[in-house]
């Protein structure tokens, strides 16, 4: 099973990507995940991608197809969280592999920005911890919204591996902004460039974030069982 889940920042795509994971046995392949290991070794690229994330900015296609490619050698079995972002992301992945589904997690802005300034995430870089603080009942545009906190069995203490809970440095609202608004300018073309392939088009999983993880979930487990992917 090879998928893509896609989706705004803040849309929840690294805690379904989890437990996707957990529950197919998949390789979970995280851009952003790879790119802080670089940042807290202090490398030469985790430097430059600092830079960039700083700004709210995108890591350049050439470092991330360069990344993903590594990472993708000889995998049969995963699912890509951030990536493609682009276009031209999309195209170099078509020429790695072919992947059977892609994921799509619908959320409102206030929402998002809401969820992203609650999140908090394992300090561990080799852990993928991922909790949040906000507490979010209220409609929006005819969507009613039903997402609890999820938090720690202890306060800002990873449950994984007892790590220190932090929030990240690009999670204010500056930056937040900008980086809703490169999703809708850049990345939202990615999806039109999958849904014009034709007969080769990728199947696309509509799926809105309005409930906990564990509802979520069963509905794309449910949709991919729909899709008989194996």
């Amino acid at each position: 099973m090879k998928l893509i889940i896609f989706g705004p920042p803040g849309s929840g795509k690294g805690t379904y990507s989890i437990r996707l994971k957990e529950r197919y046995g998949l390789e979970k392949i995280s851009t952003g995940d790879i790119f802080r290991e670089e940042i807290k070794s202090g490398t030469v690229l985790g430097k430059e991608i600092e830079h960039f994330l700083k700004e709210g900015k995108l890591v350049p296609d050439e470092v991330v197809i360069k990344v993903v490619k590594n990472k993708l050698k000889n995998l049969d079995n995963f699912i890509l969280d951030g990536y493609p972002r682009t276009v031209e992301q999309a195209k170099a992945l078509d020429e790695i592999t072919k992947i059977d589904a892609i994921i799509r997690i619908n959320a409102h802005k206030e929402i998002l920005i809401e969820k992203i300034s609650a999140r908090r995430i394992c300090s561990n870089p080799k852990c993928d911890g991922n909790y949040n603080i906000a507490d979010i009942r209220k409609t929006v545009n005819g969507v009613d919204y039903l997402l609890p906190p999820l938090l720690p069995k202890n306060d800002l203490v990873c449950d994984k591996c007892g790590s220190p809970l932090i929030q990240r440095e690009d999670d204010n609202l500056k930056t937040i902004e900008e980086r809703l608004k490169i999703y809708e300018n850049q990345s939202r073309p990615v999806l039109d460039y999958y849904k014009s392939k034709g007969a080769g088009r990728v199947p696309i999983i509509d799926i809105w974030m309005s409930r906990p993880p564990e509802i979520t979930v069963e509905k794309i487990i449910e949709s991919l069982n729909q899709l008989k992917i194996k």
